[in-house]
């Protein structure tokens, strides 16, 4: 080969390979090291079993408060206006039917009968809708406690379901009792719970999503920690036959191939069932409203990194190459296609009929799609729906007194009002000159004081600690509140939080665990004293602790008249106005 000015030198060339050479040796003698250390660390841990119960106690309480005159008022108020008869429409005919101009008063009255038979044009895909029709179906459109039924239930596990995530994530049973109380008591999510909108089944269903990604890193973890001792020891004897008969050398190759192969990129991990799941859960999310597209978009990005991170700190030399080699397109193959088709499956009634909305569009239009088989004559039809609707999302810009910009959504600085009727002496109970009956989706002042806070807290632990925990928290924030920055100009509301309040939950009770501190190491026995003494600074920061639990309790309680329509005096609803915006 002739050596030209501009390519390298051999001397130049051969130190470049040496230099390559030594930098591969360095990283698999550190994979080396980090798989000697790896093991499942806090995913190997097991609930005690007392969490179980206390967990169930606390959903016990959260239900029944949820439950209570959960028919008050008998009328619908704010956007139950749409998703009560919406639900009663898609259950009954499988697609929203329109409705004459002043139904409200016909529907209210138990009277749904003035239902017309042409469609309407609705925005929203219509599972969350199929949901609140259970509802009504089990107890009649005349009861509004059925109105409201479907969602104070899905309200309700959430609570369960959220004491589980923050065992997983925590590791305490205590944290996990913590996190479920915070979520029942927090404004908001019970103001959600107790009326009929999308919002809150979009939250169970994105959270249901980041539950069984959990599910799969433990799963994921497990199995990395079994590859490791086993398949990552070149001199092991394959069993004693091997012993016994020596492999030949073809064999060896062989082997030897696939260990180097598994050192640099790692093991295959096998099916991932949780994965699957995920999918149908954000899916699911998905067929309630478009904004679970962000949850599946964030988990995705979730999974990726997580898995680079499990396979460095199992020991595998190329942790992005192993990603991209061995579940990069599986994992895609899980997640994407399986959303797809359940977020498909939620249109099947509008697919199965004749008269939707829309539904004959393809048939009226001529165009490439007159190819298409006729039984597929209803996919161009509901993409041009879709169409029609982003559009209708994007351009939505009318002014509306409660709305509110997304840089003050952490803080609850303009939250939504959903009923406020104003009485006399004498009106409904009311023993004051003027009385005021209000349902205000107001956040815990307690819990949403403290976010801002703990949210900076997981990115900075996060940064310095390297703790994986706060920034799955913060990814599940991202997924439910960044995406909005991009709609500043749209009119937005700020009870769209109600899907960020379980990440705002979990974020605070991480911080909670950091300031509650860690009691007393263990014995040499191995066994740790039930009446170890603890220093005062570790006694004063867990009193802290107390206070701050002991403090969202009685701010609940403190706004509970406000949460739930009671008849106050004016001058007590004007003293819960603690911001001039939330009026």
């Amino acid at each position: 080969m002739t050596h030209t000015a501009d390519s390298p030198s051999p001397a130049r060339r051969i130190a470049r390979e040496r230099l390559a050479r030594k930098r591969e040796q360095v990283r698999a003698g550190a994979a080396a090291m980090r798989r000697e250390t790896f093991h499942a660390g806090m995913w190997a841990t097991r609930a005690p079993v007392w969490m179980w119960p206390a967990l169930l106690v606390i959903t016990g309480i959260g239900a029944a408060l949820r439950l209570f005159r959960l028919g008050f008022p008998h009328r619908l108020i704010f956007d139950e206006t749409y998703y009560v008869k919406d639900g009663y429409s898609v259950f009954n005919f499988g697609y929203e039917r329109s409705w004459p101009e002043n139904a409200d008063d016909s529907f209210n009255a138990g009277d749904p009968s003035v239902i017309e038979p042409t469609p309407e044009y609705v925005v929203h895909p219509p599972l969350g809708k199929w949901l609140i029709g259970i509802g009504i179906d089990l107890f009649g459109a005349d009861d509004s406690f059925g109105w409201r039924f479907s969602v104070a239930i899905i309200g309700t596990l959430t609570i369960f379901l959220i004491g589980v995530i923050a065992w997983k994530l925590f590791r305490s049973a205590f944290f996990a009792c913590v996190a479920a109380g915070l979520l029942s008591i927090d404004g908001e999510h019970f103001v959600h719970s107790r009326t009929s909108l999308l919002d809150i089944v979009l939250m169970a269903f994105v959270l249901l999503a980041f539950f069984f990604v959990l599910l799969d890193r433990e799963q994921v973890t497990k199995r990395l920690a079994r590859w490791t001792p086993s398949t990552a020891d070149p001199h092991r004897s394959e069993s004693p036959v091997a012993e016994a008969a020596p492999p030949t050398a073809a064999a060896r190759r062989r082997r030897d191939r696939k260990e180097r192969d598994e050192i640099n990129f790692g093991p295959r991990l096998g099916v991932r069932p949780w994965i699957i799941a995920a999918g149908i859960s954000v899916g699911l999310a998905m067929g309630v409203k478009w904004s679970g597209l962000y949850a599946a978009a964030a988990f995705g990005i979730l999974l990726v990194a997580w898995d680079v991170h499990s396979r460095y700190r199992a020991g595998v030399v190329h942790p992005w190459l192993g990603m991209l080699i061995r579940d990069s397109i599986p994992s895609f193959l899980k997640l994407v296609p399986t959303a797809f088709v359940t977020y498909l499956a939620c249109w099947s009634g509008w697919i199965r009929s004749d008269d939707a909305w829309d539904r004959q569009w393809a048939a009226e239009n001529f165009g490439w799609w007159q190819s298409l088989p006729e039984w597929l004559q209803w996919l161009p039809s509901l993409v041009h729906y879709h169409y029609t609707a982003y559009s209708f999302h994007v351009g939505l810009d009318s002014e509306h007194p409660y709305m509110s910009n997304p840089w003050g959504w952490i803080v609850q600085w303009r939250p939504t009002s959903f009923y406020y009727e104003s009485y006399d002496q004498g009106d409904m109970g009311c023993l004051a000159d003027k009385c005021s009956s209000a349902i205000t989706s107001v956040g815990n002042p307690v819990i949403w004081g403290l976010a801002p806070f703990a949210v900076l807290i997981c990115l900075i632990v996060w940064i310095i600690r390297r703790d994986v925990r706060p920034a799955v928290i913060l990814a599940g924030l991202a997924a439910t509140w960044l995406p909005w920055f991009a709609y500043q100009e749209r009119t937005i509301f700020t009870f769209y939080t109600i899907v960020m309040v379980p990440f705002v939950v979990l974020a605070v009770t991480y911080c909670l665990t950091l300031l509650w501190g860690r009691a007393p190491g263990r014995q040499a026995s191995g066994h740790r004293p039930r009446l170890a003494r603890i220093s005062a600074a570790l006694f004063a920061r867990r009193m802290s602790v107390g206070i701050i639990l002991a403090a969202a309790v009685l701010a609940f309680a403190y706004f509970w008249p406000i949460y739930t329509g009671e008849v106050i005096p004016f001058t007590a609803w004007n003293n819960r106005m603690w911001n001039i915006t939330w009026r």
